[in-house]
C-alpha cells in the first residue's frame, strides 16, 4: 500500500471509531511532540499578548482551589493594584492529575476520570463531569466585585477565561494518562491508547491551547514572556 492510500484507508478508520485522524491532533501522535507538530504561532500570539503583568499558576496535584487562587489574583491585580482587566494575563498550566480541567465532559464520562483518579463529590460519590468548567454568575463587568454572586467571586474556569486566563494543557501528560487509562481498563475496549490520546486531544475545552510539555512551557512562559510563577504545594 502506498503513503497516499495508507493515508486515505487511517481516515477512514479514524472517521468510523469516532477517533479523530492524525492531522487533526493537537501537537500530534507522538508521545513527545515534535516541533513540527506545534503551533508556535499560536501559542506566541495568545501568551504574548501585549500586559503589563503576566502570572502563570502551575497545578500538578489536583488541588480545585486553585481556580479560587486565581480568581483572587485577577481580583488583586485588578482591583487592588489598578491593574486594568485587560493589561492581566493569567496562564493556568495545569498537568499530571490537574490535566483534567481542560478535558470536556464527554471525556470525563466516557473514561470515567471520577474513578480513574478518585475524585469524589461531596457525598462521596465519583465526580462524573467537568464541574468545574460553567459559570455561575452572569456576565457583568461593572458587578460589585464584593457580591458573592457576581462575576467577580466566580471561579469557574469558563468566567476566568472570559476575564482573559489562557487555559493551558500538556501533550506529554495526555499521552502519559491516555496510557494509564488504557492499561488499568477505563478505555473502551476497542479502543488502544493512542486512540484514548487521540479523543482526549481533540475533546478539550474551548480555547484551550495545548503545549508539548508543561515543565518545558513554564520555563519558556518565565524566560520569554516574563510570567511571575505561583504553585501550590503539594
Amino acid at each position: 500500500m502506498n503513503r497516499k492510500d495508507f493515508l486515505a484507508a487511517s481516515a477512514t478508520a479514524a472517521a468510523s471509531s469516532g477517533v479523530a485522524a492524525a492531522s487533526e491532533i493537537p501537537g500530534g501522535t507522538h508521545l513527545v511532540e515534535r516541533r513540527s507538530d506545534f503551533d508556535a504561532a499560536a501559542f506566541a500570539s495568545v501568551v504574548g499578548r501585549p500586559a503589563a503583568i503576566r502570572q502563570v499558576f502551575e497545578a500538578v496535584a489536583f488541588r480545585p482551589s486553585v481556580l479560587g487562587n486565581v480568581k483572587n489574583a485577577l481580583n488583586g491585580l485588578q482591583f487592588g493594584f489598578g491593574y486594568p482587566a485587560g493589561a492581566i494575563v493569567v496562564a493556568l498550566a495545569g498537568h499530571g492529575s490537574s490535566a483534567v480541567y481542560a478535558y470536556a465532559d464527554r471525556i470525563w464520562t466516557r473514561y470515567r476520570l471520577g474513578e480513574f483518579l478518585k475524585l469524589s463529590d461531596a457525598a462521596g460519590a465519583p465526580v462524573v463531569s467537568n464541574v468545574f468548567l460553567k459559570r455561575h454568575a452572569p456576565i457583568n463587568v461593572g458587578s460589585d466585585p464584593d457580591d458573592a454572586a457576581g462575576m467577580y467571586q466566580d471561579a469557574s474556569i469558563e468566567m476566568l477565561q472570559r476575564r482573559g486566563v489562557i487555559v493551558l494543557a500538556c501533550h506529554t501528560a495526555i499521552e502519559e494518562q491516555a496510557r494509564a487509562i488504557f492499561t488499568r481498563g477505563f478505555a473502551p475496549a476497542a479502543m488502544s491508547a493512542a486512540d484514548v490520546a487521540a479523543d482526549i486531544l481533540t475533546n478539550l475545552i474551548p480555547g484551550t491551547v495545548v503545549v508539548p510539555s508543561m515543565v518545558a512551557a513554564i520555563a519558556v512562559l518565565q524566560a520569554t514572556y516574563h510570567y511571575t510563577y505561583v504553585t501550590l504545594a503539594l
